[in-house]
């Protein structure tokens, strides 16, 4: 076997791969991603330099391409001018040509246009990374069988391959169709595993797309973020800015009233409210209504559990033939709709943005006030807990 510079045994050798490959991940999920495209955090030239410098080395990417693309996935998310949704083009497609899809997307000149602004234009952007974009991936494979000889062959195109599949398969593929959601956001979008190592945080994606401009993608006490940890790192030398994180719902006594803070927190932590509601009415109120059928008819009991995903389910995601479905069983199990009405409700409050702050409050207190009307006691619990919301002042 033809030796490089550097001789290791085969675990050194796996390490080193791995090593690279992460760097790699590090520099789309810090760089690309919450940096460049969602400005959720400012980066240091010399750091933000580092990642670009790497990423012409071991992917080719440009920068303005990236963010055009991912922006214009964002706004057109699961609609059939989103460049990559495995709603619209399947799954297998976007998991195994996922890669192919973004090279496409990337080379329209309306995307780059439209989306790409603010994105490095200087010297080295114009006449080296973009110019040669290939000059990289040479150079790379050049560093890597000098150094590990026959074996850095085989690094390299574990690098080349690293990026394509994990970031532009997996991560766009399955994280828009299998995996948990912690928030009911308008798109598919889901986190594939609570823990995001081995795609640098980027595992959390349902948690991602319902706050976009987050530079932490965890959210729940079980998740983990690599991502978040390099950035609270580079944060303690001086080198990163958090610009952005998602809202940590703040609570005050109970009330017998709301007032307009109660409306502000309310409203800025509309999703983690919606959340709970799933999480203490609908389920609670399902398992309930699921118990008293399961006395009468355990077929019909069965088909109820099906309700319960639905039920939970952002509205404009559910086909024609689950709501038709879904309206006949909540029209015979009276509980049900009454809490799923009193869900819809809920959430038209921060769809009436022409409504002044003295109008929403009138329609939350309204909402309290039916809410505990019904005499359902998981719907009272949860109107008394909603009017503790509190804005602090890091939320504001």
């Amino acid at each position: 076997m033809l030796e490089g510079l550097i001789v290791l045994p085969w675990w050194g050798y796996v390490l080193v791969t791995l090593v690279l490959t992460h760097i790699t991940i590090v520099s789309v999920t810090l760089y690309l991603h919450r940096h460049q495209t969602h400005r959720a955090l400012d980066m240091h030239p010399v750091v933000a330099h580092f990642f670009r410098f790497w990423l012409w080395l071991t992917t080719g990417m440009t920068t303005k391409q990236w963010v055009a693309v991912h922006r214009k996935h964002h706004a057109r998310c699961e609609t059939e001018e989103d460049p990559h949704s495995p709603q619209v083009l399947g799954l297998r497609k976007v998991l195994w040509q996922g890669a192919e899809l973004y090279r496409t997307e990337s080379r329209n000149q309306e995307t780059l246009e439209k989306y790409g602004h603010n994105t490095p234009d200087d010297w080295l952007e114009r006449h080296v990374y973009t110019r040669h974009s290939v000059s990289g991936i040479v150079i790379m494979f050049l560093i890597d069988v000098t150094c590990f000889g026959a074996l850095g062959l085989t690094i390299w195109a574990v690098q080349m391959m690293w990026i394509p599949f994990l970031a532009a398969g997996v991560v766009n593929g399955v994280g828009h169709y299998y995996g948990y959601r912690n928030y009911e956001c308008a798109d598919a979008a889901t986190n594939i595993f609570p823990i995001g190592i081995l795609i640098g945080g980027e595992e959390l994606h349902n948690n991602h797309h319902t706050y976009a401009s987050s530079a932490k993608f965890s959210c729940r006490p079980w998740e983990f973020d690599i991502g978040w940890g390099y950035i609270r790192l580079l944060q303690a030398m001086g080198l990163a800015t958090v610009r952005k994180k998602a809202p940590v719902p703040a609570f005050t006594s109970v009330k017998e009233h709301c007032d307009l803070d109660t409306v502000r927190a309310v409203i800025h932590n509309r999703f983690q409210v919606m959340a709970q509601f799933g999480r203490d009415v609908l389920r609670r109120v399902h398992a309930e209504e699921t118990r008293k059928v399961a006395a009468l008819d355990r077929q019909a009991a069965s088909l109820l559990k099906r309700a319960r995903r639905l039920m939970i389910r952002e509205k404009s995601l559910i086909g024609e033939d689950d709501h038709k479905w879904l309206q006949d069983v909540l029209a015979r199990h009276s509980a049900l709709g009454t809490v799923y009405g009193m869900k819809e409700r809920l959430q038209d409050l921060w769809h009436r943005s022409a409504a002044n702050p003295e109008q929403l409050l009138t329609a939350l207190e309204e909402w309290c006030r039916q809410a505990e009307a019904t005499g359902i006691e998981a719907l009272r619990e949860f109107s008394s807990h909603l009017r503790t919301y509190a804005m602090t002042r890091a939320n504001s």
